[in-house]
């Protein structure tokens, strides 16, 4: 793939852009079995490709320039606003609104942030597609200033952009580098847009977590799923749980799942999606994810684990390791911090493990793992 803005030093987000894509899964695969080489018996599953631009399911734009000539992209390093309506990596569907909202921010006289003078109110579009090219739009802003002005116009951005399902304001009033603020301002009746993936409706809600590339998103769930019913656990715990993905693939006929995450948007998200697909024997609560795990009373067969780049960390390593759990599937998107948390569970070890290709053209990847416990010690 190449990149026009790359090309122009304009953006340099994607480190591997123009590098043969061949070359970059090739690459990310080495980097994860050279952090996992402790492990010689693991069995290495080909990894998964993906299309290798339009890939990404969101956007975060930053709002720049003025009222009457807004720029969506991003910030230089003296916090000037670069365009990058264009940008290949983001889907069709979400390059073909942007032009509307620029215009859109005119309509409705949205003062742009300016971020050096600390002036303005609008500061992010954010979008998500889902894969049946609904979008959910959220403006971020500074003060609830510019709401009415949003509300006024917003009958003819819905009539122009009629796959809006879902629009809000959120309020971010501080001046400093955090995406989004506390409160959330619903602008449609619905709050909530359905992502088919796998034949299961999940749900996202504005301020929940899914993954970036959609397409990889669903292979990451079914590896799951198959490592699940091959398992064949009686009990299942989904740890870091989001709205629900891996929780309601693993679910099945005499099993129960728990899903546990500490946002409770997300969990209202997964208890839409398991109603929808009336699914019985799974459950989710608003919890952290290691205080569930340390505090409770009985011990699952299986465990899966999704956290964020940190890995699970110390405590949760050290539960797992002293727990008797029999199995853990560990999805990571930082090998880094997966070998660091391996290397605290040294009766856990991989059987097999998958390179998921989340994020072309730059040097991140996600990569999932299947744990089992055994009585040997890996130095």
């Amino acid at each position: 793939m190449q990149c026009s803005y790359f090309d122009a030093a304009l953006c340099l987000s994607c480190t591997l852009m123009g590098q043969p894509y061949a070359d970059q899964l090739a690459a990310k695969q080495r980097h994860c079995a050279d952090l996992l080489t402790a492990y010689p018996d693991t069995e290495w599953l080909p990894p998964v490709a993906s299309t290798e631009s339009g890939y990404r399911n969101k956007a975060k734009m930053v709002v720049t320039g003025t009222v009457e000539a807004p720029r969506l992209g991003i910030l230089d390093a003296a916090g000037n606003g670069v365009d990058l309506q264009g940008c290949g990596v983001n889907s069709p569907g979400l390059r073909a609104v942007l032009p509307t909202l620029a215009a859109f921010v005119t309509r409705a006289r949205l003062m742009p942030y300016d971020v050096p003078a600390r002036r303005g109110e609008l500061k992010y579009l954010l979008l998500t597609e889902s894969p049946d090219g609904q979008v959910l739009l959220r403006f971020v802003l500074r003060t609830d200033e510019s709401v009415p002005r949003i509300r006024k116009h917003l009958g003819s951005l819905l009539a122009e952009l009629p796959q809006l399902a879902v629009v809000t304001a959120n309020l971010q009033p501080e001046h400093k580098a955090v995406l989004e603020g506390e409160r959330e301002i619903p602008l449609t009746a619905r709050t909530t847009m359905r992502m088919p993936v796998n034949g299961l409706g999940l749900q996202l809600l504005p301020k929940s977590f899914f993954q970036t590339n959609t397409q990889v998103a669903a292979a990451l769930y079914r590896q799951g799923r198959d490592w699940v019913d091959e398992v064949a656990p009686s009990d299942v715990w989904d740890l870091y749980c989001g709205v629900g993905g891996f929780a309601l693939h693993s679910a099945g006929p005499g099993r129960t799942v728990t899903g546990i995450e500490i946002s409770r948007e997300a969990v209202a998200a997964a208890e839409a999606a398991r109603d929808e697909a009336g699914l019985t024997g799974v459950r989710f609560a608003a919890r952290d994810a290691t205080a569930f795990a340390v505090g409770a009373a009985d011990v699952p067969d299986l465990v899966v684990v999704n956290p964020p780049r940190r890995g699970i960390g110390a405590a949760l390593s050290g539960w797992l390791e002293s727990s008797g759990v029999r199995h853990v599937v560990y999805s990571s998107c930082n090998a880094v911090s997966l070998a660091k948390d391996l290397a605290a569970m040294p009766s856990m070890v991989p059987r097999r493990a998958r390179v998921l290709d989340m994020f072309p053209q730059t040097r991140h990847y996600e990569v999932m793992v299947l744990l089992e416990r055994t009585a040997a010690t890996v130095g």
